[in-house]
């Protein structure tokens, strides 16, 4: 590698590094999107910590010390479950279910959106064509039912949970950088790159990847809260993995046991209220990073 290489990918590193240092300082000036990016750190690491921190031995029914919703007290801080287990137990590990499947899902479906929206805008005619039917046939149909559909066919478990939510949300990140891609190709640095000799992986590999991932990153984050909203969701209806605990699987098991009619609203509440807490915090981060991000955006709030 000659000098002058090695000194134009310092400069890279060096732009690139001063672009994610003025990006911080523009994102620190939402409060909003500071206040959900503490909370969110503080759930995932206290997530991350659950096993450390508690005895998961708890989770075990045969092993349940406490009785049957058990109000708050004592040595359960948030009461117990129909079996005797600590609702505030199972909420730890609850949020690491409903955490794995919103990430695990959120990642398939932005790299199935992302594929599909750059290379139908990068080749256009009829592989553009096949692909926007292909992608409007998903957001005709309702992403909810359809996974429910995949989870019922399927074998019951966390693979299938990330799999049906990963393959039903993927279209509006696709239209999303369909767009951002055909802005960025009509510039003229492409059409210089075209006339140099640039082929399609160069074009899109250094020019279109680096312009739509900020976008692509934005609407990450308010995809995660939409996964884990799914995730809750099919959970509830049962369609879950029925060995792991989830916040879903506990407000099913709430409304089963009649937990709401006997006033056991300890039992109904910290699933609930965690689940509104974490899509919160994702939608904060997510409307921050995108005002930053987004040009059009950022000249609106400037």
């Amino acid at each position: 590698m000659t000098a002058q290489a090695t000194g134009a990918r310092a400069i890279a590193w060096q732009r690139r590094a001063a672009a994610i240092g003025q990006t911080w300082r523009e994102f620190a000036t939402n409060r909003g999107g500071l206040a959900g990016l503490f909370l969110l750190g503080l759930i995932v690491v206290l997530a991350l910590l659950a096993p450390l921190i508690t005895d998961s031995s708890g989770l075990d029914v045969t092993k349940a010390t406490g009785k049957p919703l058990a109000a708050p007290g004592g040595d359960f801080l948030l009461g117990t479950d129909p079996d005797g287990r600590s609702v505030l137990l199972l909420t730890f590990w609850g949020a690491r279910v409903s955490l794995l499947v919103g990430f695990a899902a959120t990642v398939l479906s932005v790299v199935i959106g992302t594929l599909v929206g750059i290379t139908a805008a990068h080749f256009g005619g009829w592989v553009s064509a096949i692909l926007l039917r292909f992608t409007d046939f998903f957001l005709v149909l309702p992403s909810l039912v359809l996974a429910i559909a995949l989870s019922t066919v399927l074998p019951h478990g966390l693979g299938t949970i990330i799999v049906a939510i990963g393959l039903t949300s993927w279209p509006s990140t696709a239209r999303l950088v369909r767009a951002q891609t055909l802005t960025i190709e009509s510039r003229p640095y492409i059409e210089r790159a075209k006339a140099l000799g640039g082929g399609h992986r160069h074009i899109v590999g250094k020019h279109v990847l680096p312009g739509v991932m900020p976008l692509v990153l934005a609407n990450t984050t308010l995809v995660v809260g939409n996964s884990i909203i799914a995730e809750s969701t099919l959970s509830f209806l049962g369609l879950g993995d029925p060995t792991a605990v989830s916040w879903g699987s506990m407000l099913a098991t709430a409304v089963s046991s009649g937990a709401v009619s006997k006033g056991a609203w300890w039992y109904l509440l910290p699933p609930g209220l965690s689940i509104v807490v974490i899509v919160l915090c994702f939608t904060l981060v997510g409307r921050a990073l995108e005002t930053v991000l987004n040009p059009r955006l950022k000249g609106e709030h400037s």
